[in-house]
Formats: C-alpha cells, sequence, structure tokens
C-alpha cells in the first residue's frame, strides 16, 4: 500500500490511529494537567513520579508529551530510557550514555561517582534536576530499581539529584507493595494512575485525533457513537479498529466510513447452517 495515496484518499496529514502520530498531536489525557504541574515542582527539588494503569489508556503517549515538554525547557536535560530489562552493567552503560558520561563496566564504583558528579554540577549550574524517562518500566529488574534510587540520593537522603519518571502497567504499582521495594515505592511524590475513559472523554479523543488529522469529515456521528461504545473506554482498541476500518474502506475506495462499515468488519454472528432433511 502507497502511504501517500492512502492519506490523499482520505484527506489525511497523517494516520492517526497509528502510533508514530507527531509530538504536537498527542491528545491530552484530562487527568494529565495536575500531574505535570507536580513534575515541574520535582525539575526543581529531585524525586520519583509514577504513570500507571492498563494497557492500552495511554500511559506511553503521556510519557511522550511530557518529554515533549520538557526537551521545551532549555536548562533541563532529560534521558529516554529505551532498555528497561537491561541487568546492571548495560543499565550502566545507558545511563552514561544518557547523561554524557563515559563509563566503564569493570570499574561500576567509578561510574557510581562520575554520574552523581554530573547530576551534582547540572543542578548547582541550571538549579534544574536531570530527568530520567522510564517506560515500560514494569520490567526494569528490582536492582536497578534500587540501584536508581541509591544513585540519586546524597548526604543520608536529604537531597536528590535526579527527576525520575517510572511509567507502566499494574505489575509495576503492585511491585513496590514487596518489601524488596517498598522503600522506593515510599519515595514516589506524585503518583497518576490511569482509568478507563468514559464516554465523553473517548469522544473527545475521536474529535481530537481527526481534527488534529485534517479530516474530522472522516467518520459518520453513528459510527462515532458505535466506535466509542465498543471500545469500552480503552484508546488503542479504538485505534485498532478504526485502523482496521481504514485499510477496508480503502481497499473499497470508500473515502467516508460510517456505521454499516463497522458492523460489516467487526459483526461476529456467523450464518446459520441449515440443518440437513
Amino acid at each position: 500500500m502507497n502511504d501517500r495515496n492512502f492519506l490523499t484518499f482520505f484527506g489525511l496529514k497523517y494516520n492517526p490511529f497509528l502510533p508514530d502520530i507527531p509530538d504536537e498531536a498527542i491528545w491530552s489525557h484530562p487527568d494529565t494537567q495536575v500531574f505535570f504541574i507536580k513534575v515541574d515542582y520535582l525539575l526543581q527539588r529531585g524525586g520519583f513520579a509514577l504513570i500507571s494503569g492498563e494497557p492500552g489508556i495511554g500511559k506511553s503517549k503521556t510519557l511522550q508529551r511530557l518529554a515533549k515538554k520538557l526537551s521545551g525547557y532549555s536548562d533541563v536535560i532529560a534521558g529516554v530510557m529505551k532498555r528497561p530489562q537491561s541487568k546492571i552493567g548495560d543499565f550502566y552503560r545507558e545511563l552514561g550514555d544518557l547523561f554524557g558520561v563515559k563509563l566503564s563496566p569493570a570499574n561500576r564504583y567509578g561510574g557510581f561517582k562520575t554520574l552523581r558528579e554530573r547530576w551534582k554540577d547540572h543542578v548547582k549550574t541550571t538549579l534544574f534536576h536531570p530527568v530520567l524517562l522510564v517506560d515500560e518500566a514494569q520490567e526494569v529488574p528490582e536492582y536497578c530499581l534500587n540501584e536508581i534510587r541509591i544513585l540519586g540520593s546524597d548526604h543520608f537522603d536529604s537531597h536528590c539529584l535526579l527527576t525520575t519518571i517510572l511509567c507502566g502497567d499494574l505489575r509495576l504499582s503492585e511491585r513496590f507493595k514487596s518489601p524488596e521495594l517498598a522503600s522506593l515505592g515510599s519515595r514516589i511524590h506524585s503518583r497518576l494512575t490511569l482509568q478507563p475513559l468514559d464516554r465523553d472523554q473517548m469522544a473527545g479523543y475521536l474529535d481530537h485525533a481527526l481534527q488534529e488529522s485534517g479530516a474530522s469529515h472522516l467518520m459518520t456521528d453513528d459510527l462515532r457513537l458505535v466506535m466509542i461504545k465498543h471500545s469500552a473506554g480503552n484508546i488503542r482498541v479504538l485505534n485498532n479498529m478504526a485502523s482496521e476500518l481504514l485499510d477496508i474502506a480503502f481497499s473499497r475506495e470508500i473515502n467516508r466510513l460510517d456505521e454499516k462499515l463497522f458492523f460489516e468488519a467487526f459483526s461476529h454472528d456467523k450464518p446459520k447452517q441449515r440443518m440437513k432433511t
């Protein structure tokens, strides 16, 4: 499929139902505003924040929006961990890459000291704490999570050197109840627990997605209501259905999607077989 032909056919600037939408087009979840304000406070004092929730309701996109926001602050350095499941050696290597410190795997204590000095110098120079963003944080090994806690703690735990934003599913929240991670859990200053969206919120998301991509005309009102009803408050479910509908509509040369197409695509009713006489 030629992406350009696909987008032109529907009058889209981009496909709003795929994960790689532009940063500036990400929908603002209604519950994030206060959380982002709290993160701004953490930039000045350091510490931990947590984004959690069920799969498919906007956690990673919320973290992506936060990363975009932080990139607009000239004195804030923010590193995004790419491999949360790393063991301790690769964990330190990645931290070194993120914060511009050359670390030797053979001298972990030297790396520990160098990272902390790097962070201290940044706080002293800018008055802002460096930021570590970790998506899929439920995959981070226990000893790496505790390493982050100890790395960022100074002067008998009275000073924080790092602001860490952890993002993961509900397993992550449960892990902080264990004795091994209870100390870290008690240090989480700000929590954002995303819930399935209600109908008005889903309608707001869908309207935003269509408007930002330049195709408010793409779906009939009845189809919007049907899709919201069948997505159970889950953004990913809605996006998957909408993306599949677009593929089907393109193959049939239909440039406006309606509820008839939806039921043809997703009906689970199988035709009844005739009984043999």
